[in-house]
C-alpha cells in the first residue's frame, strides 16, 4: 500500500509539474508576445519620430522660404521706385525748372506711401488741437498753454501702425495747464514696441 501511494503521489507531482510546465510555456509565449510588441510598438515610435523631425525641418525651411520670398517681393518693387528715382535725380540736375521738379518729388512720394500702404502700414492720426492719446502717440515736449490741457500742439513725428499694430507712436508736443505739474512724456509700453 506503501507503493500505491508513492506512485499516487508521485502521479499527482508529476500532474502538478506538468501544470506548472504547462502555465510557465503560456507564460513563456505571452512574454514573447509581448516582446514582439514592443518591439514593434517601438520601431512606430522612431518612424514616427523620424517623421515629425523630416515634418518640422520642411516647414521650417517652407517658412525661411516664405519670409525670402516675402522680402524679395518688397525688395523688388523698392528696386522699381529706385529705378524712377534715379531718373528723377538725373531728369533734375538737366533742368532750371523747380515746379517740375517739385511735381516729380511729390509723384516719387506718393508712390512711396501707396507701395508702403499696400504692404500694411498706415498712420497713426495726431491732429493739431486734437486730443492726446497716450494709446498711439508719445508726449515728447509739454507747453503752459491757457486753455484747454491735454491737446496736440504740433506733431513732431508721424507714427505709424503695421498690419494693425503700433509700429511707431505719433511724436507729439502736448499742452498743459499753467502751473500744473509737468506732463512728463510717457514711458514705451508693450503696445509700442515693433512686430516682429
Amino acid at each position: 500500500m506503501s507503493e500505491s501511494k508513492d506512485t499516487a503521489m508521485s502521479e499527482a507531482a508529476r500532474a502538478a509539474a506538468e501544470e506548472k510546465v504547462s502555465e510557465l510555456d503560456i507564460l513563456k509565449q505571452s512574454l514573447d508576445e509581448a516582446k514582439l510588441k514592443s518591439a514593434d510598438y517601438y520601431d512606430q515610435l522612431l518612424r514616427l519620430k523620424a517623421e515629425f523631425d523630416n515634418f518640422r525641418k520642411r516647414m521650417e525651411r517652407e517658412k525661411a522660404d516664405a519670409r525670402r520670398w516675402g522680402k524679395e517681393e518688397i525688395v523688388l518693387r523698392l528696386v522699381s521706385l529706385m529705378d524712377v528715382m534715379e531718373q528723377a535725380e538725373s531728369a533734375a540736375h538737366g533742368t532750371a525748372d523747380i515746379k517740375s521738379i517739385v511735381l516729380g518729388l511729390d509723384m516719387l512720394y506718393g508712390e512711396f506711401k501707396r507701395l508702403l500702404k499696400e504692404e500694411g502700414l498706415e498712420d497713426v492720426p495726431a491732429t493739431v488741437g486734437e486730443p492726446y492719446d497716450h494709446n498711439a502717440q508719445e508726449a515728447v515736449e509739454t507747453v503752459e498753454e491757457d486753455g484747454a490741457a491735454g491737446r496736440i500742439l504740433s506733431v513732431l513725428q508721424k507714427g505709424y501702425r503695421f498690419q494693425g499694430v503700433l509700429f511707431r507712436p505719433a511724436r507729439v508736443k502736448v499742452s498743459k495747464n499753467k502751473g500744473a505739474g509737468n506732463l512728463a512724456p510717457r514711458e514705451k509700453s508693450q503696445d509700442d514696441a515693433p512686430a516682429v
